[in-house]
């Protein structure tokens, strides 16, 4: 049978679409097997061959050579058999090629349809296989249309999407735009690859700092963490083994230039450049500038830092709708909590005054207690003997006097068992979002106090979070 028509029409779209002329031809020979099955019956046996020679295809039928023929299309008689092969024996499987098919034209469209089909699978797979590997790169494509507020991009060889929450708040695209953005994936759907990009992810900005700093490329600058609120603020912490360079100064440019372009690619979006170190309470406080940090309280077990500020660094610590403290603890994957130092110390004092209605203690032991933790009678009536011993120096038989006093006051109830004032000493507090596997520790608390925002600042903290680069 002549197949030299769609043969030429299978190698130019194998020609044009880059499809490995094996692929056409196994997709050639696929489909005239399913015809012939159709054709000859389901429950024989044929192999198709595609001759490049003579531009044809073979049909063969495996029969078994047998005595006596009950199924004819399974089964052949012996002396049939030895006259298309001499050498043929009983129980032999001949194959015999059907000379002329005479397919229909029904039969040969359903054989195009299965070639085109197959060729449509073996282009989704090479486009998969381009750009699955490309994945985490910055690419730069057309805007084509938009569907359903999602923006399509054309790269060329395909299109890809950058869903509408990937795209910065008030950024509008007209078609024939050349837009940048990161590529986060590409996954394998029903109707081929899907090339999904970003441009609120904190990579995007990374890839853009990659591309303006010639130092973060080569590696003398690493990129160790950023964090992002598309379209507002972000901040990156950068750190370099080489003494001789700032790295900050670095990643600003000249005059600010190499920010700048930055800033003007992500609608000038501020980005704060901090100088990352490996101690965490020194990274914070590089996170938390502009404002003047008077000291840092560090829960290790449960990754909290609480920053007490003075009143009129308040502000700045918290940020504007607290985005700088929510960028710093995304940065440092850190829970933050902002302290007023003012509100800190109308707590502390209040809660001495609490412990000193017992008789027994002055105002220098009530101090020591409230500074490790003890801020109310009840706090001391429940305290252990051995760890109350050990803030106060105090022998055992003073300790458990101590003790005891304090629960004797509660029964009699002729004092407060609390301070009078329960002040609520935490200004601000932000947990670092668990977007893309920053925090791999669960530790953090970040469920836990997920009821302190609200559902705006929660999906905010999901989708646009910071994570650890190196």
């Amino acid at each position: 049978m002549n197949f030299s028509e769609i043969g030429k029409v299978i190698e130019m779209l194998g020609k044009d679409r880059g499809i490995k002329k094996e692929i056409v031809v196994g997709a050639i020979e696929q489909a005239f097997l399913v015809t012939a099955r159709k054709k000859f019956g389901i429950q024989g046996e044929y192999e198709a061959r595609y001759n490049e020679d003579d531009a044809e295809i073979e049909i063969f039928q495996y029969k078994n050579v047998v005595d006596a023929v009950k199924d004819s299309i399974v089964e052949i008689d012996f002396g049939a058999a030895k006259e298309l092969d001499e050498d043929c024996e009983l129980g032999d499987q001949l194959g015999i090629k059907i000379e002329d098919p005479s397919f229909s034209r029904v039969d040969i469209q359903t054989a195009k349809q299965i070639i085109f089909q197959k060729v449509r699978d073996a282009e989704r797979e090479i486009l998969f296989a381009d750009f699955k590997h490309r994945e985490g790169e910055l690419i730069t494509g057309i805007v084509r249309r938009y569907e359903r507020g999602n923006v399509i991009l054309d790269l060329g060889k395909a299109d890809a999407i950058i869903p509408r929450r990937e795209v910065i708040y008030g950024e509008t695209f007209k078609p024939g735009d050349r837009v940048q953005a990161y590529l986060s994936e590409v996954v394998m759907t029903n109707r081929g690859p899907e090339i999904r990009c970003s441009r609120t992810s904190p990579m995007f900005l990374v890839k853009l700092f990659e591309i303006e700093v010639p130092e973060i490329q080569d590696g003398t600058i690493e990129i160790k963490a950023a964090a992002r609120e598309p379209g507002h603020r972000a901040k990156i912490a950068v750190y370099t083994v080489d003494r001789d360079i700032d790295p900050v100064g670095a990643c600003v440019g000249m005059k600010g230039s190499r920010v700048q372009n930055i800033v003007n690619e992500l609608q000038g979006e501020k980005i704060d450049i901090v100088k990352w170190h490996e101690d965490v309470e020194v990274f914070v406080r590089n996170a938390l500038a502009p404002s003047d940090i008077s000291s840092i309280s560090m829960n290790y077990e449960d990754h909290i830092l609480d920053v007490i500020v003075e009143e009129d660094q308040l502000s700045l610590a918290i940020g504007r709708r607290g985005q700088n403290v929510r960028l710093a603890a995304m940065l440092s994957g850190w829970k933050v909590n902002i302290i007023s130092k003012a509100k800190l110390q109308e707590k502390v004092k209040l809660a001495v005054e609490n412990l000193l209605q017992l008789s027994s203690l002055n105002d220098a032991t009530a101090q020591v207690l409230v500074q490790s933790g003890v801020m109310s009678i009840v706090d001391l009536s429940a305290a252990e003997s051995e760890d109350v011993q050990k803030m106060l120096s105090t022998s055992p038989e003073d300790t458990a006097a101590l003790i005891a006093s304090a629960v004797e006051a509660i029964e009699v109830e002729d004092i407060d068992n609390e301070p009078a004032e329960e002040a609520e000493i935490v200004s601000a507090s932000a947990v670092p979002s668990a977007r893309m596997g920053m925090i791999k520790d669960s530790s953090t608390g970040a469920d836990d106090d997920a009821d302190k925002f609200s559902d705006a600042e929660r999906r905010l903290r999901e989708e646009l979070a910071a994570f650890k680069i190196k």
